[in-house]
């Protein structure tokens, strides 16, 4: 029956749509390192915050921080100085310059879901990205699209962008209103993430007025388990574009078909079952190098499903011969 119905844009949108949620479901080289990266990321989360919280406490005591309160409820507002913190600025003086002379290394740390990946205490883009990275099966389930920084990420700001993003946000519960990353006007999904990683300071309520005392060793754990959080976003952009390549090839070669066998062939090829029946029945409204055999095989051909080397040229050059052909 097929052979007879043209193609036309909701049919190739169908066809798109479908292919490349099977494309997303594939468990990759790319697709695994991604998991991996979130399941590392996990495991040193907890400890890495551990270790912050006993940094804090040597400078800010638990006696003290109890004395401190027990002085605000006596004499109010003017020892209200304990607050809840889940960013720090720590720095280290074991590092020596040219001179001989020590000097101080500091950097910014958020243990917040939103928190920074490059030791700014502003939120960027690539906040956002982890954090819709880090819950994008949530997010699928809610009709997000978390993979739109990653599928953006060679594009200017734009309104499709834009409007993905805050929708992203919205679900988990990122407050918007402030640009500072330790900002924390937060609900949902944003909250229940942060709320086991705060620790008792004294003084303003702002990481960035104060500085806390670690040793060289303890900065470097910091360092890497930001490395961690910011390796979940590079795996989970390399994951996306390979996602991506083989989705620019699938939809020229839908726009060149003409006819829905054309689409129900390359499935087929794919190894995807298609109800020919039910896209019809809900539908309302060929260049040879994209015959549904050679398409699906150039498709195969950018997986990584640790393939060899010798795999990899064999089926390219099978792929090569059948387009002469």
């Amino acid at each position: 029956m097929s052979a007879k119905i043209r193609m036309n844009t909701e049919y190739r949108n169908k066809f798109y749509n479908r292919i490349k949620d099977v494309f997303e479901k594939e468990e990759t080289q790319e697709q695994q390192a991604f998991m991996q990266s979130r399941e590392n990321f996990n495991e040193l989360q907890k400890s890495t915050f551990d270790l912050a919280k006993q940094v804090v406490e040597r400078s800010y005591p638990k006696e003290d921080v109890d004395t401190l309160r027990v002085f605000k409820k006596k004499y109010g507002d003017p020892c209200d100085v304990v607050a809840k913190d889940k960013c720090f600025y720590f720095a280290h003086q074991e590092d020596v310059n040219d001179e001989g002379e020590k000097e101080e290394t500091k950097s910014h740390f958020d243990f917040g879901l939103y928190g920074n990946l490059n030791g700014s205490e502003y939120s960027s883009e690539d906040t956002d990205h982890f954090a819709h990275a880090y819950f994008r099966e949530e997010l699928k389930a809610k009709g997000c699209n978390p993979d739109i920084i990653a599928q953006q990420s060679d594009k200017d700001s734009n309104p499709h962008k834009t409007k993905h993003v805050d929708m992203c946000n919205k679900a988990l519960g990122k407050d918007s209103s402030s640009r500072y990353s330790d900002n924390d006007n937060t609900v949902g999904l944003t909250k229940d993430f942060n709320a086991p990683y705060y620790a008792d300071v004294i003084g303003t309520s702002y990481c960035r007025s104060r500085a806390i005392a670690c040793t060289k060793d303890e900065y470097n754990i910091f360092l890497q388990w930001r490395s961690a959080k910011a390796k979940v976003v590079s795996t989970h952009q390399t994951w996306i574009d390979s996602i991506m390549k083989q989705c620019d090839q699938l939809k020229i070669g839908l726009k060149a078909y003409r006819y829905l066998s054309e689409g129900i062939e390359l499935a087929k090829e794919l190894g995807i079952e298609l109800d020919e029946a039910e896209l019809v029945r809900t539908n309302s409204t060929g260049l040879t190098i994209y015959n549904p055999s050679n398409l699906a095989n150039m498709i195969k051909g950018m997986k990584n499903k640790n393939q060899t080397r010798e795999d990899k040229i064999k089926a390219r050059l099978q792929y090569e011969k059948q387009s002469v052909n």
